[in-house]
């Protein structure tokens, strides 16, 4: 007790000065005013004097006096004291010394405090060891005695004792009309009276009082003041009431709203505690809970009922069941007192008490009763009404008026917004899903929250209300349309991030919040099932109301479901789009979201179980996407934000989506399946485009494609999503595609590179030229800073490029007015250079510095700058349109039924459209002209001569051409002109013989390394290529216009500029001609090739490839024949493997056979001359760029003079250059040193003046068969294969029971090639051997006059057969780890051997005929057994070493051993030279091998020669 402690030296000189000092501290704690803490200073001061006594420390005289003193000081001190010493009595009590008790005795004997005092204060036992009672034990008795009458004992008042004619006259006086001067305070002095008069029970007059007021309860201010005049005790109040309540508890008893009323009132008015009142009210709050809990567990139950599949019977009894169930609850509402109470409380606007109530039980319970969320939704317009009629009343809307409560501690009404967070938004989260019984009330909540959304306050606080209170009510809503409007134009105000939150809540989360919501979802499920089952195409109209219907409550629910039905079946997309006519906006907005949800699923696979192809339900959805933004108008923020995180991500699958939406919103097709006329029209303008260029009418997508632009340039998404796209094309490859089926990766490649294309084309077409040039950066920071493809750069920029020259070149126009055509062009020309000059500064850095010394920036930026647009006029294309339209006038004219005003209408519309493409055609027209003016005056500076033209044509290949011919198929078309173009201008520099050769021989690596749309793409860039060829080798007369006389065609170069005057350095007509067949045979051998591999990506490629080609190529019949055999191969093999490889080869297989009517012999395609016998076959005419005729040692010295002057050129520039495998083919057309076949025209021609001169009879003699050694050695070894023939065929006969049928087969074909090889010398067909021997003697010549030549420069590449390349191939094959060579990446493969060691040659074209094709099944072409791994070829070391005479064993083992001696000894010095310049040592043997197989073959010729002669 103590808290305030006593210096100890008081005590010990306490008679000196202690006792002075304690009187003193007494004095000045009695002073203080603090409100009772001086009480317990004093209490604290004078225990611890008491207690000093109590220890002996004082004397017992010497402190009563002091207490004596102290009883002066204040009134209470008596009582003070009196505390002090009752607590110390329980502390002497439990002491067990004695005397200290004693000492406590006494004190208390000797203070003056009064009995009285001590008897109230002290325990019993002391009193009587006090004296002051006689005996403890019956003053305890008393004292109970006492406390009973005081506090538990009634007076009985009864009929005896009470009068009737007082509680008469208390009815009577509680009962008369209080509207006159009757104040409460005079009734109550009547009662005082007759309670006096009449001994009248007060309680039971309490009582009576309460049982008026129930009866009066409007008279609310009266009886509360009286009541609170009569009574003091709440408690009693509370008893009273309870008993009240008490008495409803019963069975079949209701409990009266009055009463409910009057102990609102008394709550209200704090006449009561809620605490003392509540434990009066049944139910308890635990069977609440448990109510609650069992209604959620009912909910649940009919759902999974409404989902389960149940018999007819068994449905309809569980129906009738439920039925009974409802009616028993309709009939029998549970009697809750606490809900009326509440009802009650909200009715008077007692907010404070009725959430207190509604604290108690589960949420939304209260509020699920109708008559408390009536309350509660009055209560809250209450409090919204002044703010409603300030900022929420729409114009022109009056609205009722809502009066007041008379109640002054009502909630007070929110005047602004910041007033709503007092008591309106709490009492609508305890609302929550029952503000649906008050529609009034959400539409101004609504508004409100427009009117909020406006002064941009409380965000968050709104955004809880819609989560928590508006989708829930409008769940419960029955198909209420208006509110479904009114909720979306606050809706629309947020941010699609906030509103997409809003519908994962409402979709996820909320339903299952309340039992309510729970039964509702179930419903709805089982309604759109119902609705589904029966959609179709005829009945839309019909299933779109009831959806629409469905939809305006619960949509999240219904789309749901229908999107999940839609996923499995791809037949309902059309029906379901065109059933959501009837929907709201709102709706729309929600199947947005729930389109995104569905397609950002993490448990869908999005890849079909084969790994090879999007999943069908993804396909679906995007088709769903597509067709519904479309035709709806649904924001499309979300969609496109959607697809630009999953680019972010690495993921590239839902691109499918975005290629969808902007193909059907702006009629923009991508694909390679485009017929050669609408490909026509898409090189014109936009409106060609917009008519002939696409598959669909895009005529109605002028709104759509609008609201697309609109969606991408408010987000900021245009460029982001194109820079992605274009980054994931390799990422697709490189990142993603890791464990992907190689067929995905390609189809995923060609996805995210057609969307990037159709993306991009919609950007040009729909942006403006500042938008567009606003957003798009240089090319120079899109390469080197956003690392986008080159490719990909230039196709965003190209557009750019075109806006700003034609803005450029209208601002020159209006500055100097001239109406000239040629001042226009000069114009032109300016605009050009002012806007490409930056252009041609910014490509510099893209690639490194040795690049531009071939290529000027100036070309490559004019290359990758200009479109089909600038090159061409599609005339054909613009009058086929405008043909249309006038057949289309001309029907209408003639069509009877059509309404006049409607003709008229149509009429005009076909005219507008007829002078639009004519005006259309005019302005491309003159576009043309001055682009080709402007590159006629470029080209002169686009190529350069510092390497040479093969290192020109191989970084235009590969930096220009292929890049962009597999882009798109415009692109493809664009490149194969662009060429053509190049080769039209006379283009210094530019060999288009050597273009053309580099393209169409090497088709293998790029073909293997293409996906299935690029495929198409260099498919189509190869017959372009083929139909200009093809125009050329067609008639003399275009070949001498088109290309006698340009440098493209130039066949020795002798200097820079050089313009090919000189007729003997061009290419005549039949030798372009035979180049012409040997690009027909390296594309067949290349198909063959590919076909073989048995590589999925090989034979498809090389089949969509063959089949784009198809109208150029093969033209030559026994071409065709070994395609044909192939590809029936295919056919038969492929049919139960692959199917789509199948279809493929079977829709080539049929075409082909279609094709065969226009193939012609190859001796139409190309003439073949019969060769002399003094001819060198091994140097001039292997191939068929030859004439047939050999070129003398003075033509090879004449010529001599500039091919020297040529070789210093390149030895300067290096002694080695490696080349490619694939320009090994253009090497052998023509070379930069002008060695090669097409070199040898004019040594021809001079050697045939010379022989017509003077050797007209040896040639007559060697003509005649039989009369020559060379004749007579042919019809020796003619007789040697037929005794081989005949004994091969006995052997054939003795096993012909143990061969299987197909080597009998094989030994017939072999026989039937004996027969033709014997029928071909019979008709005086020139055989090899002959011209092999003429080509010993000539190199035997001049093997003495090179022998210094040998350790000479390496300047040109060794000469091989396309037989030897083959095998090379196969073997560098195998070492590459890669399955698919791209064509960018091709290796070094040709070596370097002194200059004359072996002449160029062209290979001729492999020869295949129907008596070649004899040797295997079905047709099926196969290449005949060969020992050294070559193909059969006119020049093939393989074909010599067969007709040689054959020698016994030894004799061959002799000469192998001797021709290996002089092999050594000959060539060791230049073997050591290339190990020297590191030539790679699988390059050198087999270089050896080749060089010793010639050496041996050349030896066995002599020999054989010697011995015939």
């Amino acid at each position: 007790m103590a808290t305030l402690i006593l210096p100890g030296e008081w005590f010990k000189n306490w008679e000196k000065s202690g006792k002075h000092e304690f009187v003193q501290l007494c004095k000045e704690l009695t002073e203080k005013t603090d409100h009772g803490s001086e009480v317990r200073d004093i209490q604290a001061a004078l225990y611890e004097l008491c207690w000093q006594v109590v220890q002996g420390n004082l004397k017992l005289d010497l402190v009563a006096s002091v207490l004596g003193d102290m009883m002066e000081l204040r009134d209470d001190m008596p009582s003070i004291l009196a505390d002090v010493f009752s607590i110390l009595d329980l502390e002497t009590g439990a002491l067990e010394e004695k005397n200290k008790r004693d000492h406590y005795t006494q004190l208390v004997g000797a203070c003056l405090v009064r009995t009285a005092i001590l008897k109230e204060r002290l325990d019993p036992e002391t009193l009587e060891s006090l004296g002051l009672i006689k005996q403890a034990h019956q003053f305890n008795q008393k004292i109970v005695k006492i406390k009973t009458k005081l506090f538990y004992k009634q007076q009985k008042f009864n009929l005896l004792r009470e009068e009737n004619e007082g509680y008469a006259k208390l009815i009577t006086e509680l009962g008369q009309d209080l509207s006159g001067n009757i104040t409460s305070h005079l009734v109550l002095e009547s009662i005082k009276s007759l309670i006096g008069c009449f001994n009248l029970d007060p309680n039971r007059v309490l009582d009576i009082i309460l049982e008026v007021y129930e009866s009066r309860s409007d008279q609310d201010e009266f009886f509360l003041s009286l009541i609170k005049s009569y009574m003091c005790e709440p408690l009693t109040l509370c008893h009273i009431l309870g008993f009240k309540f008490k008495f409803y508890q019963e069975p079949n008893e209701e409990t009266p709203k009055s009463l409910y009323h009057i102990a609102a009132a008394l709550l209200h008015h704090n006449l009561i505690e809620l605490e003392d009142l509540y434990v009066h009210l049944m139910p308890l709050d635990a069977a609440i809970v448990e109510e609650h809990k069992r209604d959620i567990s009912e909910a649940k139950q009919i759902a999974r009922k409404l989902v389960m599949v149940v018999l007819p019977s068994e449905k309809s009894e569980d129906k009738e069941k439920e039925k009974e169930k409802e009616e028993e609850k309709n009939e029998k509402p549970p009697d809750n007192q606490k809900l009326g109470l509440l009802e009650a409380l909200l009715r008077i606007g007692d907010w404070h008490h009725a959430q207190s109530i509604m604290d108690q039980m589960p949420s939304f319970y209260a509020t699920s009763h109708k008559a408390i969320a009536l309350a509660l939704c009055q209560l809250v317009h209450l409090t919204v009404e002044p703010l409603y009629r300030r900022a929420g009343v729409p114009k022109g809307a009056r609205g009722c008026v809502v009066h007041p409560l008379r109640n002054k501690r009502a909630p007070r009404p929110a005047e602004s917004f910041e007033d709503l967070r007092r008591d309106t938004f709490s009492m609508l989260c305890y609302l929550g899903p029952h503000l649906s019984h008050d529609p009034i009330l959400f539409a101004k909540i609504v508004r409100l929250g427009k009117a909020f959304m406006k002064e941009d306050t409380l965000l968050s606080c709104f955004l809880s209300i819609a989560d928590q209170v508006l989708l829930p009510s409008l769940s419960l809503m029955e198909c209420n349309a208006c509110m479904s409007e009114e909720l979306w134009g606050l809706f629309k105000l947020f941010p699609y991030q906030h509103r997409y939150r809003l519908y994962g809540q409402w979709k996820n989360e909320t339903y299952s919040s309340h039992p309510l919501l729970v039964k509702v979802k179930a419903q709805t499920v089982e309604r759109a099932k119902y609705i589904m089952k029966r959609l179709t195409k005829e009945n839309v109209k019909q299933s779109g109301r009831q959806i629409g219907k469905l939809s305006h409550s619960n949509p999240t629910i219904l789309f749901d479901y229908m999107l999940s039905q839609i996923q499995w079946y791809d037949n309902l997309i059309v029906p379901v789009v065109d059933s959501l006519k009837y929907l709201t906006s709102l709706n729309y907005d929600v199947l947005a979201y729930c389109i995104i949800e569905a397609l950002a699923n993490p448990e869908k696979e999005k890849m079909k179980h084969d790994d090879t192809t999007i999943s069908s339900w993804l396909q679906s959805l995007a088709s769903l996407c597509g067709a519904v933004f479309r035709k709806y108008p649904i924001e499309l923020a979300g969609l496109l934000q959607y697809v630009t995180n999953q680019l972010k991500a690495g993921k590239s699958f839902d691109l499918l989506i975005l290629k969808e939406v902007v193909q059907k919103m702006a009629g923009i097709e991508i694909t390679d399946e485009m017929t050669s006329e609408q490909l026509e029209a898409m090189t014109g303008g936009e409106q060609l485009k917009a008519e002939g260029g696409y598959f669909g009418q895009i005529r109605n997508t002028k709104k759509s494609s609008q609201r697309l632009k609109d969606a991408l340039l408010d987000h900021e998404l245009a460029l982001p999503l194109c820079l992605l796209m274009a980054q994931q094309r390799n990422g697709v490859v490189f990142l993603e595609g890791g464990e992907k089926h190689l067929k995905l990766v390609g189809h995923l490649y060609d996805q995210c590179h057609d969307t990037l294309v159709q993306f991009g084309g919609f950007l040009a077409s729909n942006l403006s030229t500042e938008d567009y040039i606003k957003r798009v950066p240089s090319i120079d920071i899109l390469c080197n800073q956003f690392h986008t493809p080159h490719d990909a750069a230039f196709f965003l920029s190209r557009p750019m490029y075109a806006h700003q020259i034609l803005s450029k070149y209208d601002e020159l126009k209006k500055a100097e007015k001239g109406n000239r055509q040629q001042q226009k062009v000069h114009k032109y020309v300016a605009a050009c250079e002012q806007v490409m000059t930056p252009v041609h500064e910014a490509v510099v850095s893209l690639h490194p510095a040795r690049v531009w010394d071939d290529l000027r920036p100036q070309f490559y930026a004019t290359f990758w700058s200009l479109t089909m647009y600038d090159l061409a006029v599609p005339h054909s294309a613009y009058e086929r349109e405008v043909n249309k339209l006038k057949a289309q006038i001309k029907a209408i004219e003639e069509n009877p039924e059509i309404p006049l005003n409607k003709k008229k209408k149509e009429k005009e519309r076909c005219t507008a459209l007829q002078e639009k493409l004519q005006e259309e055609e005019k302005k491309q027209l003159e576009h043309v002209q001055r682009v080709l003016h402007r590159l006629k005056l470029e080209k002169d500076n686009w190529l350069l001569a510092k390497s040479t033209k093969n290192e020109t044509i191989t970084k235009f290949l590969q930096l220009c051409l292929f890049p962009r011919c597999i882009f798109s198929s415009i692109d493809a078309v664009y490149c194969a002109r662009f060429v053509e173009l190049v080769h039209q201008q006379k283009t210094p520099n530019f060999c288009t013989l050597l273009c053309y050769d580099r393209v169409f021989s090497a088709i293998i690596y790029t073909v293997a390394s293409c996906t299935e749309n690029e495929s198409h793409r260099y498919g189509r860039f190869l017959c372009c290529m083929l139909e200009t060829v093809t125009r050329w080798h067609s008639d003399r007369a275009i070949y001498e216009k088109e290309c006698v006389n340009y440098p493209g065609f130039l066949t020795i170069f002798r200097a820079t500029g050089f313009d090919g005057g000189n007729k003997a350095d061009q290419l005549d007509y039949e030798n372009f001609r035979h180049v012409v067949h040997k690009w027909h045979y390296m594309l067949t051998k290349a198909s063959v090739h590919c076909l073989e591999t048995g590589d999925y990506t090989h034979i498809r490629n090389i089949l969509i490839v063959l089949t784009k080609i198809l109208p150029c190529y093969p033209k030559v019949l026994n071409l065709g024949q070994a395609l044909e055999c192939r590809v029936h191969k295919i056919c038969l093999e492929e049919k139960d493997k692959r199917p789509d490889l199948y279809a493929l080869a079977m829709g080539y297989s049929g075409r082909l056979k279609s094709q065969k009517v226009h193939m012609v012999p190859e001796n139409e395609f190309h003439h073949k001359e019969q060769p002399a016998r003094s001819a060198t076959p091994a140097s001039q005419q292997n191939g068929p760029g030859s004439t047939g005729k050999p070129a003398t040692s003075t033509n090879k010295t004449e010529e001599g003079t500039s091919e020297d002057g040529d070789r210093g050129k390149d030895k300067s520039q290096g002694t080695t250059k490696p080349v490619s495998k694939a320009n090994s083919a253009a090497a052998k057309v023509t070379t930069s040193n002008g060695n090669g076949a097409l070199n040898s025209t004019k040594a021809v021609k001079e050697r045939d003046d010379k022989e017509k001169s003077g050797k007209e009879k040896k040639e007559k003699k060697e003509k005649t068969p039989g009369s020559t050694p060379e004749t007579k050695a042919e019809n020796r070894r003619e007789k040697q294969r037929d005794e081989r023939a005949g004994k091969e065929e006995r052997a054939a006969r003795e096993g012909k029971e143990k061969t299987p049928k197909a080597d009998r087969e094989k030994v017939k074909a072999e026989e039937k090639s004996s027969k033709d090889d014997k029928a071909k010398a019979g008709n005086g067909e020139p055989m090899e051997p002959s011209r092999e021997r003429d080509a010993i003697k000539e190199s035997k010549s001049k093997e003495k006059g090179d022998r210094s030549a040998v350790a000479g420069s390496l300047k040109s590449p060794v000469p091989r057969s396309e037989s030897a390349e083959s095998e090379r191939d196969h073997k560098r094959r195998k070492l590459d780890s890669h399955s698919s060579p791209s064509h960018s990446s091709l290796c070094p493969f040709l070596l370097y051997l002194p200059e004359r060691s072996l002449p160029l040659h062209i290979p001729a074209a492999l020869k295949i005929t129907t008596e070649s094709c004899r040797t295997c099944r079905h047709g099926i072409w196969k290449s005949q057994p060969n020992p050294w791994g070559l193909e059969k070829h006119s020049m093939d070391i393989s074909i010599i070493f067969c007709r040689i005479g054959r020698k016994p064993l030894k004799d061959l083992a002799k000469r192998i051993l001797c021709i290996l001696s002089i092999f050594i000894l000959k060539y060791l010095s230049i073997f050591l030279l290339m190990k020297a310049v590191s030539v790679p040592f699988e390059e050198r043997k087999f270089l050896s091998i080749s060089i010793f197989l010639v050496d041996f073959f050349f030896f066995c010729f002599f020999e054989n020669n010697n011995h015939l002669k």
